[in-house]
């Protein structure tokens, strides 16, 4: 099992962080090209939540366009393993970007990501991500503009 997880950090390590630091660039295509097409997909993101591509895709499109200037994007990754065609990560991205053009703000997501291997690669078929709680030192009302949108 260890070293499943190792092989599928090496690779999901650094996708993860081109994907994430594109569609905070404004670029959800990468992040898109990431997740599966295949049912069941969930998502219950920090801004909004969908199942099925059909409800999922339109809202990384939406992020994208909201998001702009990543100045940084690291992935901090508390605990992840991988077993046969089935993997999670669970961790912590720190960002640094515009939302809807305002200034760089610097927030932290808690995120747990599943993945299922189609064809050899992984793909993101479960996202959950949440702001940190204030008690943390991080404004959770970063993205209240965004909620309802």
């Amino acid at each position: 099992m260890v070293k499943e997880t190792e092989r599928f950090l090496a690779t999901m390590r650094p996708r993860i962080t081109e994907v994430g630091t594109a569609i905070h660039n404004g670029d959800s295509g990468p992040w898109m090209a990431m997740w599966s097409r295949t049912e069941p997909l969930t998502l219950f993101g920090a801004v909004k939540s969908g199942r099925d591509w059909g409800e999922i895709e339109p809202i990384f499109d939406a992020l994208g366009q909201q998001f702009s200037n990543c100045r940084s994007y690291e992935v901090e990754i508390v605990t992840a393993e991988a077993r046969g065609d089935l993997a999670y990560i669970v961790a912590l991205e720190h960002t640094t970007a515009s939302i809807n053009g305002a200034e760089p703000t610097s927030y932290v997501l808690r995120v747990t990501t599943i993945f299922r291997r189609e064809d050899g690669e992984w793909m993101a078929v479960h996202r959950h991500g949440d702001a940190l709680a204030a008690a943390f030192g991080i404004d959770t009302g970063l993205f209240a503009s965004t909620r309802n949108a």
